[in-house]
């Protein structure tokens, strides 16, 4: 699990105030959050995720997959408080000027990958909630 000190100073620091003061205005236009998405995609596939970190490549798209619902209107059980923090982390997710900025070898995704693990434990039901309502439409879609 992340070291909580590390996500203390990352929910403190200058860099993921300004990411959550954007979030509200994100979150209230669809146009923006698929923006966000094809930017958190773009990131993940330039290597923005390494291959070895498949969890946190699985969680990524989750979100991924939970903002471009909730921007079409397909999903719209995620409490306002839930979206505006999950597109808070992803805006500080493809910033790259953040507590450890991105361009520095190996450690510069420290602080991105501990965020998005504090953000899944942090909203685990809501999340879940999701997945299964996922999984559910496919089904449904499908059969």
């Amino acid at each position: 699990m992340a070291d909580s000190s590390l996500i203390s100073q990352i929910l403190r620091s200058v860099f993921f105030k300004k990411a959550t003061g954007r979030a509200g205005r994100y979150a209230s236009n669809s146009s923006k959050l698929y923006n966000l998405a094809k930017q958190v995609l773009t990131k993940v596939q330039q290597g923005g995720v390494k291959e070895g970190m498949a969890e946190a490549q699985l969680q990524v798209q989750l979100l991924v997959r939970l903002i471009r619902a909730y921007a079409s209107g397909e999903y719209r059980k995620l409490p306002w408080k839930s979206l505006v923090s999950v597109v808070g982390v992803l805006i500080y997710f493809v910033s790259p000027l953040d507590f450890i900025p991105d361009f520095l070898p190996i450690v510069g995704m420290t602080d991105d990958l501990a965020l998005i693990l504090w953000l899944f434990k942090t909203l685990s039901d809501d999340l879940s909630d999701f997945s299964q309502w996922e999984k559910k439409t496919k089904t449904i879609n499908i059969g």
